[in-house]
């Protein structure tokens, strides 16, 4: 079974990757926060592997930390959850957010996600909150031990640039994701400057 594959990043798309290992292209499907730590088409990548095996097909599902594989694998365990829709929830939030929205029953982020009913949203909620009950405590952990730093730039400054992407046309997840990273890499924090950044990142 394949567990993680490292080699040279061939092709990528938001959702889709293909990594050659030896010769041989290997076709793996992403949720967008791997997408987004992704170099560019060329480099050398890493993923973390789950091996999907089916009886007409084998997929590969790859994430770029250890923590959206558990995730992943944790949302697939619940009855009606399948490896696509379990893709579609971590592309939906961040990980430490969907963490958050399940061990606290919040449905009305997790409906927000598409492809998430409430009847969905409910029975993940109730199959998995004690066991993300670990997680959540770390993750408020790293939080606290980060909250002195200094943001990069402002909340006003990250909500103007994901609303003028959104209106470039852009799915608010995937606006939101490219903005998040745009402001962690280093230039300035004005709105105009992000939003390049953002676009750059969009378009890798």
């Amino acid at each position: 079974m394949i567990a993680q594959l490292s080699g040279k990043l061939i092709h990528k798309q938001p959702n889709t990757v293909i990594i050659n290992v030896g010769g041989v292209g290997y076709e793996v499907t992403i949720p967008l926060s791997t997408f987004y730590e992704l170099g560019e088409t060329g480099s050398d990548t890493t993923l973390k592997i789950h091996t999907y095996v089916r009886e007409d097909a084998i997929q590969l599902f790859g994430f770029w930390t250890g923590r959206e594989k558990e995730l992943f694998l944790r949302l697939t365990s619940v009855s009606g959850i399948g490896p696509k829709l379990a893709i579609t929830m971590l592309s939906g939030m961040p990980a430490p957010e969907l963490i958050r929205a399940i061990s606290t029953s919040d449905l009305v982020r997790l409906t927000g996600i598409p492809g998430v009913g409430r009847k969905t949203a409910e029975r993940v909620a109730v199959e998995l909150r004690d066991k993300l009950a670990a997680l959540l405590a770390e993750e408020s952990e790293l939080e606290a031990a980060t909250a002195g730093r200094p943001a990069a730039a402002g909340a006003a400054v990250r909500d103007d640039t994901v609303a003028a992407l959104i209106a470039l046309g852009y799915p608010r997840p995937l606006a939101e994701r490219a903005v998040t990273s745009a402001l962690q890499e280093e230039g300035e924090p004005t709105i105009e400057a992000v939003i390049k950044r953002s676009l750059k990142r969009i378009s890798r």
